[in-house]
C-alpha cells in the first residue's frame, strides 16, 4: 500500500485522536522530553539520553516471528536514507535525501503533507557522502529542519507551512547541514559539516519561538589577531601551531549530541581538522583541540565546561561526531552517571557525565594507530608507524578513515546493560600529500588521495582491508565483547533496542533484521529490497506497537539498486511491497583506449582526489550508492564528459556542476584519468 501526492498544505484523513481533539500537533515541550511517553518517539534518539531504547514490548521474542508490514510509502528521492523519524501523537514526521520532509498518519500511512526545502542542486557538490539528513526535531507545534544548504526550518506540524527559516553558514564556504537537531530548553541546536572543504566548526543555538540566534561556541580557535570568540579559546589555540586558521582548522559538528537535564550539560561530538595530515594543518604537532572530542556545554549560554579528546593530533580523520550515549551503570560497586562513544578510532569509551574523567576504554576493532589508552592519563599510545604525516612513507592505517564506527546509531539497553552497534573492521594506505596547496571550495586532506598505485608497494605492513561491518553487542562496564553477527556488508546501520528483548538493525545487503538481544539470535527478518543504514524507531497505538524504518543505500555489489521507502511493521501485518525488479545485469567496461600522456593523467588523478573521490570512492572504483565512474559511457566522449562536469546536465539529479571550480583542460584530465582506471580494471592489472 503506498501513498500518492497531497499538497503540502491539505490535512487528509484521520490523524489521531490526540491531535485531532486537541487541535495541535507537534506538541512537545519540556515535560514531554524530561519524561517522554512509552507510546512515544519525541526525538531522534526518543530521549534526551540518545539510547535509541524503548520500553515497549509488545512486540517481544516469543511473538516478534508475527511480525509483518502494516504500510509503506514510497519516497521521491533514491538517494540515501538516514533519517530515524519522530512519531508525535499519531503522527510519523521523517526527512528523506535532500531534506525534504514528511508527515504520514501513522496507523494507516495517509501523506498529511509534504515539504521541500527546494536545496539548488550545486550543493551536492560542496559537501560529503550525498546529500542526506539524519532527522528532525519538534517543539511546541513546530517540526525543525536543517537543510542540506545550511538552513534552519521551523515548520508547522500540522500544515508543513515555514514558520521561520534562517541561514545557519555562510554560502561563500562548504558549509552543509546533514545531521538532526534536538531542542534543550527552548532552544534549537545545530551543527554543520564541511571539514574536509576547509571550515572552522562550531553549533548555534536559535530560540525555538523566533529563530533568534542564542549563542554559538566555535570548536577550534580562529586567527588570534582577530582574537577569541570565548575566553577557552585563548587556551586551546596554543594547542596548536602554524597558520592552522587558513584552512579553517575543521572541527565540525555535524552529527552528534546528547543533553543530561540533572547536571544541565549539553554534550556534542567534534570531528576531524582541516586539512586531516597534521604535518600541514599545524606544522609542530600540538594536541589540536577541540578536534575529535567530546566537549561538555552549558545551554543556557553555551559556555564551555570540560572536554575529553579521543585522538589528540588526529590525522586519520577519526572524527568524535559517532553518537553519545549517556546511561546509569555500576562501575567497580558504584553507580556512575556516563557518557560513552564508540568513534572512528575503534576505541569504545566511558567517560564521567559530570566531569569527563576517564572510567574506561578498549578497543572493539582491530587497531593499529595505538596500542592502547593509557588510564593514567586519558590519553592514547600511539604507534610511529601509523603517523604517515611525521615519518613521510606509507602506511597501512587501521581502522580507515571510513572509521570503525560511524553516524549509525546506536542503542543501549537498561534491561541487558549492552550497547548495540556497528563495527567495521577496514584500513587504508595513507601517504602525505607532495606540494599541498590549499583549494578553496574542494577537498583538502594533505595526503595521497587516491593512493596511487606505487604507493601501495611502499606499505611494508598488511595490505589493505575492505570493509566489513558486523553488529556487536558490547558490555560497557567490562569494556568486552558479548556477542556479534556474521558480516552484514560494507557499512554499519543503526540499532534500536526494546524492552521485548530485541535489537532491530538493517543491512546493506537490503535486510531489515530482529536478533534477540543477550545472545544475538536472529529471529525475524525481511527482505527490504535496497540497502538499510538509517536507525529505526518504535511508538504504540491503539495497543498495537509499530516499528518504522526509512530505507534506501544502493550498494551494487549486492545486487541492490536504491529504492527509498518509509517501512512501519507490526504483528499481524498484511501489507507487502511490490515485487522488485530484476537485478540489472552486470555494468560491461567499454572503455576508450588511453592514450593520455603520463603528467595528464596524474593531474587527473589530482583533481579527481580534490573534487570526486568523496563520492565517487577513492580509486574511481566505487561500489557504494554513486556510479562507478569507470563504467560511464560519458568517457567516450569528451564534451559529453564536460557537458556533465561543467554544464551541470546531470545537476537536477545531484550531480554538480563544477564551473568555476575547475578548468575545461582539469575536466578532461581527470577524463583521462578514469579512462586510464578503466582500462586497468578491465585487463585485470588495476593495483586497488
Amino acid at each position: 500500500m503506498t501513498r500518492g501526492w497531497i499538497p503540502a498544505l491539505l490535512i487528509l484523513g484521520s490523524a489521531v485522536a490526540h491531535a485531532q481533539s486537541s487541535g495541535q500537533y507537534g506538541t512537545v515541550d519540556d515535560k514531554r522530553l524530561l519524561a517522554p511517553e512509552a507510546t512515544q518517539w519525541l526525538s531522534v534518539g526518543r530521549t534526551y539520553d540518545e539510547q535509541h531504547y524503548s520500553p515497549l514490548n509488545r512486540i517481544n521474542v516469543d511473538n516478534v516471528a508475527q511480525l509483518g508490514l502494516a504500510w509503506f510509502a514510497d519516497f521521491d528521492s533514491n538517494r540515501g536514507q538516514e533519517a530515524t523519524p519522530l512519531v508525535i501523537d499519531g503522527v510519523i514526521y521523517v526527512s528523506t535525501a535532500w531534506s525534504r520532509v514528511k508527515a504520514y498518519e501513522a496507523r494507516t500511512g495517509t501523506l498529511l503533507w509534504t515539504y521541500d526545502p527546494k536545496v539548488p542542486g550545486e550543493f551536492a557538490g560542496r559537501g560529503c557522502c550525498d546529500v542526506v539528513n539524519r532527522g528532525l526535531a519538534a517543539w511546541k507545534g513546530k517540526i525543525f529542519l536543517a537543510a542540506y544548504d545550511g538552513r534552519l526550518i521551523a515548520l508547522d506540524a500540522r500544515t508543513g507551512a515555514v514558520v521561520w527559516s534562517v541561514p545557519t553558514v555562510d554560502h561563500d564556504k562548504p558549509y552543509t547541514s546533514t545531521g538532526a537537531p534536538r531542542v534543550v530548553k527552548g532552544k534549537v541546536l545545530i551543527g554543520q559539516g564541511g571539514a574536509e572543504l576547509g571550515v572552522r566548526g562550531y553549533v548555534t543555538a536559535y530560540d525555538a519561538e523566533s529563530g533568534k540566534l542564542a549563542w554559538r561556541f566555535y570548536t577550534v580557535p580562529g586567527n588570534p589577531a582577530n582574537g577569541f570568540e570565548a575566553p577557552i579559546l585563548k587556551k586551546v589555540a596554543s594547542t596548536w601551531k602554524g597558520e592552522w586558521w587558513t584552512a579553517g582548522g575543521g572541527g565540525t559538528v555535524w552529527d552528534a549530541m546528547a543533553y543530561d537535564p540533572a547536571l544541565n550539560l549539553l554534550y556534542i561530538g567534534v570531528g576531524n581538522g582541516s586539512p586531516w595530515n597534521q604535518a600541514i594543518r599545524s606544522p609542530g604537532g600540538g594536541d589540536n583541540l577541540f578536534l575529535s572530542s567530546i566537549v561538555a556545554l552549558n545551554p543556557d549560554n553555551g559556555s564551555y565546561v570540560w572536554h575529553y579528546q579521543t585522538t589528540p593530533g588526529e590525522t586519520w580523520d577519526y572524527t568524535a561526531t559517532q553518537p553519545i550515549v549517556l546511561a546509569d551503570l555500576t562501575v567497580a560497586g558504584k553507580k556512575r552517571r556516563v557518557v560513552m562513544q564508540a568513534p572512528k578510532n575503534g576505541f569504545f569509551y566511558v567517560l564521567d557525565a559530570k566531569t569527563g574523567k576517564l572510567i574506561s576504554a578498549q578497543n572493539f576493532v582491530e587497531v593499529n594507530w595505538a596500542s592502547g589508552i593509557d588510564m593514567k592519563t586519558g590519553r592514547p599510545i600511539p604507534t610511529t608507524a601509523a603517523r604517515y604525516d611525521v615519518t613521510q612513507k606509507a602506511a597501512v592505517i587501521q581502522p580507515s578513515p571510513q572509521g570503525a564506527h560511524s553516524w549509525h546509531p546506536m542503542s543501549f539497553s537498561p534491561q541487558t546493560g549492552l550497547v548495540y552497534f556497528s563495527a567495521v573492521n577496514n584500513s587504508m594506505v595513507m601517504k602525505a600529500a607532495e606540494n599541498f596547496e590549499f583549494t578553496p571550495m574542494a577537498t583538502n586532506l594533505g595526503i595521497q588521495y587516491p593512493v596511487p598505485p606505487a604507493v601501495y608497494k611502499e606499505a611494508t605492513s598488511a595490505p589493505p582491508r575492505d570493509s566489513e561491518s558486523r553488529l556487536i553487542a558490547w558490555d560497557p562496564v567490562n569494556q568486552r565483547e558479548v556477542w556479534r553477527t556474521d558480516v552484514l556488508g560494507t557499512v554499519g546501520a543503526g540499532t534500536l533496542a526494546t524492552a521485548g528483548g530485541l535489537v532491530f538493525q538493517g543491512t546493506t545487503m537490503g535486510r531489515f533484521v530482529a536478533y534477540r538481544a543477550t545472545d544475538g539470535k536472529e529471529l525475524w527478518s525481511m527482505n527490504a529490497q535496497t540497502g538499510v543504514v538509517a536507525g529505526p524507531a518504535t511508538f504504540e497505538l491503539n495497543g498495537e506497537q509499530y516499528i518504522a524504518e526509512a530505507v534506501g543505500y544502493g550498494l551494487a555489489r549486492y545486487g541492490q539498486s536504491n529504492r527509498s521507502r518509509l517501512l512501519v511493521f507490526k504483528l499481524g501485518g498484511t501489507a507487502s511491497l511490490p515485487p522488485a525488479p530484476p537485478p540489472a545485469p552486470p555494468p560491461v567496461l567499454d572503455p576508450p583506449p588511453s592514450t593520455a600522456a603520463a603528467d595528464t593523467i596524474e593531474k587527473g588523478r589530482k583533481q579527481f582526489s580534490s573534487h570526486c573521490a568523496m563520492c565517487h570512492d577513492t580509486s574511481a572504483g566505487n561500489r557504494g550508492a554513486f556510479p562507478d565512474l569507470r563504467y560511464t559511457a560519458m568517457l567516450r566522449s569528451g564534451d559529453a564528459f564536460s557537458a556533465i562536469v561543467l554544464g551541470g546536465a546531470l545537476q537536477a539529479n545531484g550531480m554538480s556542476s563544477f564551473k568555476g571550480r575547475i578548468t575545461e583542460d582539469e575536466a578532461q584530465s581527470i577524463r583521462a584519468y578514469l579512462i586510464q582506471r578503466a582500462n586497468e580494471a578491465k585487463s585485470g592489472s588495476a593495483a586497488h
